[in-house]
């Protein structure tokens, strides 16, 4: 098409769509996102093929440019909204427990998160609020930032396998294994669970304020209602736990076949010392 560029106007979908392309064809990609994904603050692509989502980092894909409108995001769903917000604390979440988490990339996650968790009831409440929009897509930014300039751990690569081999929703999915994921990490990273408390106006059960947080907004809490099937659970546990990757406590077959299970059922998630 002799194009000297690529514009991304959309969620995260339609942004990594720019991403592979800007992978394959070196173009510049400008971005326009509306919803709170942050993809477009990440050098992270991804592709799935053959039932398998695979990832990789490429400073190619990065946009060059970003252009956050609030006015933009007015016309998306509330159920949507929520679990687009969701999504991106679960990128800060784990970035204040990754291995290349730096002071200044935890304050960030810190305040995207106080930011996100404070719009997001304002904006289920009155979806036309242009300043809980905005506030949103700040949140998204910071969030979005903190992916990536760090590592992602088991939530990830779980949300990963449940949507690249079982075609789970992006977004929903995230919102469900978050709590979960948490509650499993939460004793090996006191840290990132006090920064957490602090940015939830100082929760005692971080996992839980999450889980209660999304389902007051209407979030879908189980995996059962995004189409798992009982049968999945022990592939994606296999799936999950037999990817190297790094996570502040150790990743097994069976404690992901249990946080799983919690999140299918969709129970309340409990932190196990």
């Amino acid at each position: 098409a002799g194009a000297d560029g690529c514009v991304a106007v959309g969620g995260g979908s339609a942004i990594g769509l720019g991403k592979a392309i800007a992978l394959r064809t070196g173009l510049p990609l400008i971005a326009v996102p509306s919803t709170y994904s942050g993809s477009e603050m990440t050098p992270v692509w991804g592709l799935t093929e053959h039932g398998a989502k695979r990832t990789g980092r490429d400073p190619a894909v990065q946009p060059r440019s970003v252009v956050y409108d609030p006015e933009l995001t007015l016309s998306l769903p509330v159920p949507l909204t929520v679990t687009s917000g969701v999504n991106a604390l679960a990128h800060a979440v784990e970035a204040l427990y990754a291995p290349d988490a730096s002071p200044l990339v935890s304050l960030m996650a810190e305040e995207g998160v106080r930011a996100m968790t404070q719009a997001l009831p304002l904006v289920a409440a009155a979806p036309d609020d242009l300043d809980a929009r905005g506030r949103a897509l700040y949140g998204a930014w910071l969030c979005g930032a903190c992916l990536g300039a760090t590592t992602m751990g088991l939530h990830h690569k779980l949300c990963h396998v449940l949507g690249g081999t079982f075609g789970l929703p992006h977004a929903e999915t995230h919102t469900v294994v978050l709590p979960y994921a948490l509650a499993y990490n939460a004793p090996a990273a006191p840290r990132a669970v006090t920064a957490l408390s602090r940015a939830l106006g100082g929760a005692d059960d971080v996992p839980h304020a999450l889980w209660a947080l999304a389902g007051s907004l209407g979030a879908p809490r189980g995996l059962a209602e995004l189409g798992l099937k009982e049968t999945d659970l022990a592939v994606a546990a296999e799936q999950a736990a037999g990817q190297p990757y790094p996570n502040p406590r150790e990743v097994t077959v069976d404690g992901v076949l249990a946080l799983l299970t919690a999140a299918y059922q969709g129970r309340e998630p409990s932190v196990d010392a």
